[in-house]
């Protein structure tokens, strides 16, 4: 008789509406049989196994979330087996169970990788409340996983798009310093990616498996900075509870990325560089030394040559930042990325699909749910919209155009983005542009004729030649657009029956 009970009359709720999967190995079949029917009534996916060799095979074969394991077995002991079995599949969880217990066989079950031992006899309840704990554990470890992964793709050099000239450059450096240990000075416009480079390069250097610690010297008051920079000890100020390590200290054996650094005062730039030059620092309110190991890689939007020459920007600490620099081109001087920078950020910012309605304080639970697998919405760009797209002076860089896809996104209501899905100022912008182009050689009344005959044409459009709705839209009065229609002779039927 298996030595395990069943409570009765009992009820014990189902694990999953999906089903995980238990591997069940022991010798005897009638523990077999019985463990069997138990957890398939409470609602698991069950393969039963008399052997080591033979739970090994369907591993091999199969996948499992939890494999239940006598320690006594033919052949090799289940705590053997554990090892290989995790080998096949390092995500599947380990229980094991023996009628001969001790404190030495339970530290050799863990030492092997298993999250928990039973004796026998023991409770099908209790039993389940440990695989239910388990599985709660793998399922955080796999998103913990998942969530690693996709940050390492979002850094990867996959995710730095461009194929143009400056950005192959730009690609260039960056290989040449990855092997290295140098400060590193990423310069451009905000919103040229320099952030994303700057994890990049950390991500591909020989500190990858420590900290990458990121502090924006802006977003942080001046007073607080180097709290923030080098931490403090407990009453340095008003509200220093406790000892707080900064930023360079968490960085230690990593790297830290100091972001708008030519927006610093003089005074912290001094501090910087005597941590870059000793390699040490005190905290704020210490006395105490400490020392780091730590690489740095700044980043700024501004000239830092210019701004040693103004004396806002310490010419000592210049040298010492701009070992090795990198300058990133604003997307204006590389439109010929466009249409590949468009394509990643429609895989990349997909709608969530089947979600109902969610609390505010549930977001974050939507936005994991939003990825390329699983996500709908639009997968191409039409033509007249990315005319649009490539007529733009992007005065905000790639950030601006994630934004602009994503809003995109939303609007579109099949698989194809439109001019009209666009913000009101890029397709403002492109019919400025080409207004220019068709009217640079015209006086100025002429031009101006031109202009106005235009944004009524374009307004009549978006309404389809309804002149009620196309003169709120331009922000005048029905009758003033009739005689403004009638002045420059618009054929509103014509507009009517091109839009039909």
């Amino acid at each position: 008789m298996p030595t395990a009970t069943l409570d009765e009359p009992r009820v014990i709720e189902t694990a999953a509406k999906l089903p995980s999967r238990i591997l069940i190995v022991d010798d005897e079949q009638a523990m077999r049989f019985f463990l069997s029917e138990a957890m398939t009534k409470l609602g698991y996916e069950v393969v039963a196994a008399e052997d080591s060799e033979t739970a090994l095979d369907l591993a091999a074969q199969e996948e499992f979330d939890l494999a239940i394991l006598d320690i006594r077995l033919p052949g090799l002991s289940g705590i053997e087996a554990i090892s290989k079995m995790r080998h096949i599949n390092p995500n599947i969880v380990p229980i094991v169970m023996t009628a001969y217990g001790s404190r030495q066989l339970a530290l050799e079950a863990t030492k092997a990788g298993a999250y928990d031992l039973f004796t026998k006899p023991f409770k099908i309840d209790e039993l389940n409340v440990v695989i239910q704990r388990a599985l709660e554990k793998r399922r955080l470890q796999n998103e913990v996983r998942a969530l690693e992964d996709r940050l390492k793709k979002r850094y990867a050099f996959s995710n730095i798009i461009g194929n143009s000239g400056p950005m192959q450059e730009v690609f260039a450096l960056i290989n040449k310093v990855i092997g290295t240990d140098v400060t590193v000075m990423i310069g451009g416009e905000s919103g040229t990616g320099k952030e994303l480079v700057a994890q990049a390069i950390h991500n591909h250097s020989l500190r990858r498996r420590k900290p990458f610690v990121k502090l924006n010297c802006v977003a942080i008051p001046e007073g607080l900075l180097e709290s923030e920079l080098f931490g403090h000890e407990k009453g340095a100020f008003t509200g220093a509870a406790g000892m707080k390590p900064g930023k360079f200290e968490l960085a230690n054996s990593g790297t830290i990325f100091l972001d708008e650094i030519g927006d610093m005062s003089l005074a912290t730039q001094a501090k910087i560089l005597r941590v870059l030059q000793e390699r040490e620092f005190e905290r704020v309110g210490g006395t105490k030394t400490v020392s780091i190991d730590v690489r740095v890689i700044a980043a700024t939007n501004k000239d830092l040559a210019q701004a040693v020459q103004e004396r806002t920007f310490r010419e000592d600490l210049y040298f010492r930042l701009n070992v090795f620099s990198i300058h990133l081109p604003p997307l204006r001087q590389r439109k010929e990325d466009m249409a590949a920078l468009v394509d990643h950020f429609l895989q990349t910012n997909r709608r969530p699909v089947n979600h109902p309605l969610r609390r505010k304080d549930d977001h974050l639970a939507l936005i994991q749910t939003s990825s390329a697998e699983e996500g709908s919405g639009p997968t191409t760009v039409s033509r007249d919209a990315m005319d649009l797209l490539m007529e733009y002076n992007w005065p905000g860089n790639v950030r601006e155009l994630e934004n602009c896809i994503q809003r995109a996104i939303v609007m579109a209501e099949g698989d194809e983005i439109g001019p009209d899905c666009l913000p009101m100022h890029i397709q403002n912008a492109g019919r400025r542009q080409k207004f220019r182009i068709q009217t640079k050689s015209d006086s100025l009344d002429q031009t101006l004729a031109n202009y106005e005959k235009q944004l009524i044409i374009e307004s009549l459009r978006e309404t389809n030649g309804v002149q009620s709705r196309a003169a709120k839209n331009l922000g005048i009065s029905e009758r003033s657009l009739w005689h403004r229609v009638k002045k420059l002779n618009i054929n509103v039927q014509r507009i009517k029956n091109a839009g039909q």
